[in-house]
């Protein structure tokens, strides 16, 4: 960046002394992001272009731009930004300076911090945009390249206006020939108007453009405009013609850069840019005017630009409707063609199919991207010969492709049969299996993104019953997967707008009867006042994994209780916070819990983290050197929940935990008679055999307590000592239990 600036600052011309300085180019900035505009104005400070200085004018809204050009005069280029009010607010200005403000001459690049936020393709139909580039795109070269190009293309446009009002109309129409009739047609139709215009007959017009020189062809030129007999070859060799004295003059006019005057022709020079020298080959009797010379140079020079057009459109398209990786449609591509299908009436008996690759993370980790590529190319080539043409195959997401077809192929059975023999990548046998969903268009929604929807989620479906599954989308599906979207949402607004919050519950020695800790627990109050019961919300929060982020807030807020509450003499207690399996998978989870305990200025060993049997998804080994590190540190460790999940005996004595809590479940069964007494009385003696103390939850009234005391059980919470509570009730609470009045 620095060397372009300093490139820009060499090539400016010094000023002559005593000339009067011409008027500068009028750029108008338009950005919501001030640091854009000062960006921009820092890269082009001290800039001439074509003599000429720059002045910069800003507007930071899409108002603001229409109020600066309904009130400045002769603005030549105006640096748009796509997504500033709304997401098209700057597409929304291209159609109000053409159409409601009228005007044509001014140049427009549109630009965008965010890749993927192409315009429309009517957009491009409709109106006539100088570039298209993203905002990391633009360093200062080309930034000044592109305005350079854009300057010019104003000033041409101009000069025409001045010269020849009739091309103005031919120039202003120029991109609506080119979407609707393509360039051949575009350049014939121009060609003819340009040919009156000078006097001269169309069928003796021909322009070419040099491209690139090769070793073994030399100098490269193709034909873009022409009419009549040579209209067909617009885009082709010069060689093509037919016509050896028009494809020798113009041969050798490119080559020698100079023009050629014969006796009734003319072959006219024009040096080009980027985009390569032009020529125009003039049948005429009568010498050309020279104001008809520039004509043929402009019209040469926006010729070449309407080329250039098309090719941007062609990449677009390609851009947005195609996967660069396997050459399939892309998502947007499957949704347009199922929006086709479902307006054209031809959805009956056909169905989606979404393939999702089981643990394709793991294998891109394990054997590198390449490999993973690799392999899905294989798998689209395999599913290309299932659909045989008949539907349409696309990759809709990284790993997950999506096959659009009748019922009959688009089906578990036929699309399993695929992925029965292993797939070979790099001389490996490979097996993959595959999880899908299945919606039948009949009895799903009616238009392309809603029948991709349920696809995916019967594809969500299969993936929670286990790899290789497959399931379809039915009405109660769809209708329990919305409600989780629609808790989820809420989750995500309730923890921004800080409707999250903590309460305590105490934690008793059996023994002493002293309150020893507290454990935090997580609530979720909505707007309207009403409750949502942890049991709902935890589990979307982790599938969703937001509990990443509310779980460290409510460690930072548990500690920080801790800490007010020590204050206040509450005693050397312990803080239990809950951690679920998907933050402690997190490589940063360690480094998270570091901070939060020096932030907090509390000790390590007044920290115990409660973990669950599902931790065991992770790996035995993974989990155990997780768990030794967090001793290593002071910090306890307890088994929440013990005896509810499926883990066998062994786990229990392979995790380095402090203490074993026993489920609720279990302790009401005490004085119930119910089945799983027997399993509370088991657990005890097993915690402790283990080296750990044992704790109660759950425990609600006296007959429970003493029982448990009978068993040797360390210590309980629950209904019988305190309720869940807010710090500001915890306090006193603490202080009345230990003989003090609040």
């Amino acid at each position: 960046m620095d060397e372009d600036l300093l490139e820009f600052l060499d090539a400016a011309p010094a000023a002559v002394p005593g000339a009067a300085a011409p008027e500068p180019w009028r750029i108008l900035i338009v950005d919501d992001d001030p640091d854009v505009h000062e960006s921009t104005a820092y890269g082009l400070r001290g800039l001439e272009i074509e003599g000429r200085g720059l002045l910069l004018l800003h507007a930071h809204t899409a108002t603001q731009a229409l109020d600066t050009l309904r009130r400045e005069p002769d603005i030549a280029v105006i640096l748009l930004d796509v997504v500033m009010e709304t997401d098209d607010a700057g597409l929304a200005t291209v159609g109000a300076i053409r159409d409601t403000l009228g005007l044509a001459n001014v140049r427009i690049i549109l630009r965008t911090g965010q890749p993927g936020q192409a315009p429309e393709m009517d957009t491009i139909r409709r109106y006539d945009i100088n570039d298209y580039k993203t905002k990391s795109e633009l360093t200062r070269t080309k930034l000044y390249t592109a305005l350079t190009t854009a300057i010019r293309s104003y000033d041409q446009l101009r000069r025409l206006d001045a010269s020849r009002r009739g091309l103005q109309k031919i120039v202003a129409a120029s991109n609506q020939f080119i979407a609707e009739q393509g360039l051949q047609t575009f350049a014939e139709g121009v060609i003819t108007q340009m040919a009156g215009l000078v006097g001269i007959a169309p069928e003796g017009l021909v322009c070419a453009c040099t491209g690139s020189r090769t070793a073994g062809d030399g100098l490269q030129c193709r034909v873009i405009a022409a009419a009549g007999q040579f209209a067909h070859l617009i885009q082709h060799a010069i060689g093509e013609i037919g016509n050896p004295h028009i494809v020798a003059s113009l041969r050798q006019c490119l080559t020698e850069r100079r023009n050629l005057l014969g006796e009734r022709s003319v072959t006219l020079f024009f040096q080009g840019r980027e985009g390569g020298d032009f020529a125009a080959f003039v049948y005429s009797a009568a010498p050309l005017r020279e104001v008809d010379m520039h004509l043929l140079q402009v019209f040469c020079t926006n010729i070449a630009l309407c080329a250039a057009n098309v090719e941007l459109v062609a990449r677009l398209r390609d851009h947005a409707f195609v996967d660069r990786l396997l050459g399939l449609p892309n998502r947007t591509a499957f949704v347009q063609h199922l929006d086709d299908a479902a307006r054209s009436g031809s959805l009956g008996g056909c169905a989606i199919g979404l393939m999702d690759v089981d643990q394709f993370a793991e294998t891109n980790d394990m054997f590198g991207h390449v490999y993973g590529d690799l392999l899905l190319a294989a798998i689209a080539r395999r599913l290309g010969e299932v659909h045989g043409g008949d539907g349409l195959l696309a990759r809709v997401a990284g790993d997950t492709f999506g096959l659009f077809g009748l019922e009959s192929v688009v089906n578990p059975e036929v699309l399993r049969a695929v992925f029965v023999q292993p797939f070979e990548i790099e001389g490996v046998q490979r097996p993959v299996s595959i999880c899908m969903g299945f919606a039948r268009c009949g009895e799903a929604s009616s238009n392309g993104l809603e029948l991709l929807k349920d696809a995916s989620i019967a594809l969500k479906r299969a993936k929670e019953l286990g790899q290789g599954r497959s399931a379809y989308y039915s009405a109660e599906v769809g209708v329990v997967t919305r409600e989780r979207t629609r808790l989820l949402h809420g989750l995500q607004r309730a923890f921004d707008h800080e409707r999250l919050f903590v309460v305590y519950q105490p934690q008793i020695s059996l023994l002493t009867g002293q309150t020893i800790g507290v454990e935090a627990l997580l609530r979720w109050r909505t707007e309207e006042g009403q409750f949502v019961p942890p049991d709902r919300f935890i589990p979307v929060a982790e599938q969703s994994g937001l509990i990443v982020a509310i779980g460290a807030w409510v460690l930072r807020t548990a500690l920080h209780a801790l800490g007010r509450l020590r204050a206040a003499g509450a005693g050397d207690l312990r803080m239990a916070v809950n951690v679920s399996s998907v933050q402690l998978a997190q490589p940063q989870f360690l480094q998270i819990v570091d901070q939060a305990l020096r932030d907090t200025g509390m000790p390590a060993d007044c920290l115990e983290l409660e973990i669950t049997e599902s931790v065991a998804v992770m790996g035995m080994e993974r989990v155990a050197t997780l768990l030794r590190d967090i001793k290593s540190r002071g910090i306890a460790v307890a088994i929440d929940d013990f005896g509810t999940g499926f883990s066998s005996l062994s786990y229990l004595d392979r995790l380095p935990a402090d203490r074993l809590k026993i489920d609720r479940a279990f302790v009401m069964s005490l004085d119930s008679g119910r089945l799983g007494a027997r399993i509370a009385e088991m657990i005890v003696p097993l915690g402790h055999q283990l080296g750990m103390k044992v704790l109660a939850e759950g425990v609600e009234n006296e007959t429970q307590a003493s029982l448990l005391r009978s068993l040797g059980c360390d210590e309980a919470q629950g209904y019988l000592y305190a309720k869940p509570m807010p710090l500001e009730e915890l306090g006193p609470w603490l202080a009345q239990r230990r003989g003090r009045a609040p």
